[in-house]
């Protein structure tokens, strides 16, 4: 499947959230990023955030898709993120 996921993690947790994020998805830019994953990473993700994440100051949200095929990316601005990475 393809996700975007989008964070806000109070600053004492946020660097933490980045690390995790990383290991499963693309980073794009501040506290989004993107990417194919299977759907034990996916748990796993979930998982491994929901333990680090205060409910009541951190926010995440996950965007799924079930394919790319029909998406578009469009930018505008100062690129941000990694190249290895593209849509």
């Amino acid at each position: 499947m393809f996700v975007i996921l989008v964070y806000d993690f109070n600053e004492k947790r946020v660097a933490k959230a980045l690390k995790i994020a990383r290991k499963y998805l693309h980073w794009v830019q501040n506290s989004v990023f993107e990417g194919e994953i299977t759907s034990a990473n996916y748990e796993k993700l979930k998982m491994e955030l929901r333990q680090l994440m205060d409910p009541d100051e951190d926010s995440v949200i996950f965007y799924t898709f079930r394919t790319q095929k029909y998406s578009k990316r469009e930018e505008m601005g100062m690129k941000k993120g990694g190249d290895e990475f593209i849509l």
